[in-house]
C-alpha cells in the first residue's frame, strides 16, 4: 500500500486510567470536564476501541463540546484497558464495568449513553437494569444475538469447553501484521467506505507494535483472543424484551442503510426479528443513515453527529 498521511483529529482526546473491578480501565475524554450537564458516554463494539468515536466527536458542534464532558472507555479486553488474564467474557461483566464507570463520572446523575454494535446491546441491557441512570439512549446497530432455545444448552456448553481448550493451546490467536499499513489495509477490506487516511489513523489506535519471541516485531490487534470463545450462556430473547420494556429513557435506534444482520447470520437473525424485540421499548425513535454499513460512525460521522445533537436536545 502506498504511503498515506493519517487523518488528523480536530479534537484530540485526553486519557485517564481508572481502577474498575480489578481492571485498569483506559478512558478517552473530550469536551468540558467542568460541565455540570449530563456527561455523554460512548461505548464501542466488539473488536473495536474507544478511539473509534474520534470522527464523530470531530463532527459534533463546538457548542456541544463546550457544554459537555464526553467519556469513552476501552472495554475490558480491548484497547489499552488491562486486567487479570481471563479466558472468556460475559455481557454481565460489561454491565458491572459501566455501572462503576458512571459512578465515577456522574455520581447521582443521569447520563446520555451511546453504544455501537456490542456496545449498543450492552447499553440497552444496562438502561433496562438501571433506568434511572440514563437520560437519553442512542443505539448504533446494537442488535444482540440470535434467539437460542433450551435444547441447545448441551451442545453450547460442549462448544464452550472445546473452545476454551483451543484458546489455551493457542489455536485462537488473532492475526498479526508486518506493518501498520497492513492493519489499515485490513480495516479498509472490512469496511469498503473507510478512506485511507482514516484507516491509517485508526490502525494505530486499533493495534500496537510488539516484539515477538524470535525478536522480530509485528503489529498486534488490541483485543483479547478470548473474545472469540463462544458465550456459554444461551441468549434468551424473553429476558431481552423484559430489559427493553424497563427502559424509561427515550431511545434513538440508528441503523445503517446496509443490512448487517443479513450478512452476518444468513437468515438466522433478521431485521424483522430485531424489530419485534424493539417493539418492547416504551419510547422509541428510529433513523437510518444513507450510504452506510455497520461502522456507520466511520461512514457518516457528520450525519450521525446531527442525529445525536437533535435527539439529545
Amino acid at each position: 500500500m502506498p504511503s498515506v498521511a493519517p487523518y488528523q483529529p480536530l479534537r484530540p482526546s485526553r486519557s485517564e486510567t481508572l481502577a474498575i473491578r480489578h481492571q485498569r480501565y483506559h478512558v478517552r475524554l473530550w469536551g468540558n470536564a467542568a460541565s455540570t450537564q449530563p456527561p455523554l458516554v460512548m461505548v464501542h463494539g466488539w473488536m473495536d476501541v474507544a478511539a473509534s468515536y474520534q470522527f464523530t466527536v470531530d463532527a459534533l458542534s463546538p457548542e456541544l463540546l463546550a457544554q459537555r464532558l464526553i467519556v469513552a472507555p476501552d472495554w475490558r479486553g480491548f484497547g489499552h484497558t488491562t486486567g487479570p488474564a481471563c479466558d472468556h467474557y460475559a455481557f454481565a461483566d460489561y454491565l458491572g464495568d459501566l455501572d462503576a464507570l458512571l459512578d465515577h463520572y456522574a455520581p447521582g446523575q443521569a447520563v446520555d449513553l451511546i453504544g455501537h454494535s456490542m456496545g449498543g446491546h450492552i447499553a440497552m441491557m444496562y438502561s433496562g437494569a438501571r433506568p434511572a441512570r440514563i437520560r437519553r439512549l442512542i443505539n448504533l446497530e446494537g442488535f444482540g444475538m440470535p434467539a437460542a432455545q433450551p435444547a441447545q444448552a448441551p451442545t453450547r456448553y460442549a462448544k464452550w469447553l472445546d473452545e476454551l481448550k483451543a484458546l489455551h493451546r493457542g489455536d485462537n490467536a488473532l492475526k498479526t501484521y508486518d506493518s501498520v499499513a497492513g492493519v489499515a489495509e485490513r480495516l479498509m477490506k472490512t469496511n469498503r467506505r473507510l478512506p485511507a487516511d482514516k484507516a491509517h489513523w485508526l490502525a494505530r489506535q486499533w493495534s500496537a507494535e510488539r516484539v515477538q519471541a524470535d525478536g522480530s516485531t509485528r503489529w498486534e490487534i488490541l483485543g483479547d483472543a478470548a473474545h472469540r470463545v463462544v458465550n456459554a450462556h444461551l441468549f434468551r430473547v424473553d429476558e431481552i424484551r423484559a430489559l427493553y420494556a424497563a427502559i424509561t429513557a427515550p431511545v434513538l435506534m440508528v441503523l445503517a442503510s446496509d443490512d448487517s444482520l443479513g450478512g452476518w447470520w444468513g437468515g438466522r437473525f433478521t431485521q424483522a426479528e430485531f424489530q419485534e424485540r424493539l417493539a418492547a421499548v416504551p419510547n422509541l425513535k428510529q433513523a437510518t443513515l444513507p450510504d452506510s454499513g455497520h461502522m456507520l460512525h466511520h461512514d457518516q460521522p457528520e450525519l450521525l453527529a446531527r442525529q445525536i445533537e437533535a435527539f439529545l436536545g
